[in-house]
């Protein structure tokens, strides 16, 4: 069990409520619990509040209000958006990267074609656009699958620059990105998880664009109204109000948070057999994650956990099995001894050289204690 004071440094996983959010939560639980499709006063009033929050997400997304509806998870606004778009064009093929997010993986799988396509990435783990576009380009491709940004090493995605045929969709998962860096332009679907940026968890998002050809894939009637059923009227007017809050402070808080990550960069680059992966320039802000050589993950994780932080190994996607990478292994990067540390809007220069501190030992004993 975790300690109340524990230094959370997992925040790509999931970040605290922003006070933004908690506020307009708590004061929405009080009028958001009718149903928005009810001609009454507390339906009325639920109404306001739904439009409310999708005028205000859409804005922050640079969409209009009626592109953007609201899901349970950033997993099924994914799930919903790229077999939306394959069930469309009535092509089942999907392309996507190497190193995409668990649920790109699993929506390709649950609906199998000899058309699917999954692109190599280099050893940043940046997608291979020549390899993007040839892929795109073949027959029964009803959709491609781009992240913004990895969720595992923080490298962006050059989406912008993608040449793809005029008819094949571009889904963006900007799950990790969105609130912490600018999002691309280009695309036809975006997604996104209002846990990632300070909203409250159960509260996906899914923006199609007017024009671009999609359909429900699951029972229930097309349109981006109230996917999934009975919206979560106060979590989405929450979540809207942290991305807000988020985006008004990105500048402030993202250059602080990239120096800390170059200083955490630096202190896991001097450990001994120890790679730090992802790009060290065009990445997320706050995310950096690295591997140690004779060293199990969950060894190191358990250890800096007694220290008093918290930290994630493994998969992003899967990292309650502590199963091996399968974005690391996608780079040719070690997959053994992988920690990944995502700092949080108020992690503190003092907080950093702790850990960098703790980290350097507890490595160092592991390895002794092994013999090595």
């Amino acid at each position: 069990m975790s300690s109340i004071s524990e230094v959370y440094l997992d925040t790509a996983s999931s970040a605290p409520l922003h006070p933004a959010a908690r506020e307009t939560l708590l004061a929405a639980l009080d009028r958001g619990y009718g149903d928005p499709r009810r001609l009454h006063a507390a339906g009325r009033d639920a109404r306001l509040l739904l439009d409310n929050a999708r005028a205000v997400v859409a804005e922050c997304l640079g969409a209009r209000p009626d592109e953007v509806g609201f899901t349970a998870s950033g997993t099924e606004a994914v799930h919903r958006g790229l077999l939306g778009l394959t069930a469309a064009t009535g092509r089942d093929g999907i392309v996507h990267g190497a190193v995409e997010h668990s649920s790109v993986l699993h929506a390709a799988a649950w609906r199998p074609s000899t058309a699917h396509a999954s692109v190599p990435v280099d050893a940043a783990g940046r997608v291979d656009l020549a390899a993007l576009a040839e892929a795109a380009g073949r027959p029964g491709v009803g959709a491609v699958a781009l992240q913004a940004a990895n969720q595992e090493v923080g490298t962006l995605q050059p989406v912008d620059e993608a040449e793809l045929p005029a008819d094949v969709p571009l889904l963006v998962d900007a799950a990790a990105a969105a609130g912490h860096v600018p999002l691309p332009r280009r695309w036809a679907a975006l997604t996104a998880s209002a846990h990632k940026w300070g909203g409250p968890a159960g509260v996906g998002v899914l923006a199609v664009r007017r024009g671009t050809r999609w359909t429900n894939p699951f029972p229930g009637d097309d349109g981006l109204d109230q996917l999934g059923g009975f919206p979560d009227v106060p979590g989405a007017l929450a979540a809207a109000a942290a991305l807000q809050a988020v985006l008004a402070e990105r500048e402030e808080v993202a250059a602080r948070r990239f120096a800390l990550v170059d200083r955490i960069r630096a202190a896991a680059g001097a450990l001994p057999d120890t790679e730090v992966v992802g790009d060290p320039v065009a990445r997320l802000p706050h995310l950096v994650t690295f591997s140690c050589l004779y060293v199990g993950g969950d060894e190191i994780v358990a250890a800096l956990a007694r220290r008093g932080f918290g930290v994630a190994s493994g998969s992003a996607c899967t990292a309650s099995t502590l199963e091996p990478s399968h974005v690391l292994a996608a780079m040719g990067a070690l997959t053994h001894g992988n920690v990944r540390v995502s700092l949080g809007r108020d992690t503190t220069v003092e907080q950093v050289e702790a850990f960098c501190a703790a980290l350097a030992e507890e490595v160092h004993r592991i390895r002794a204690e092994a013999g090595l």
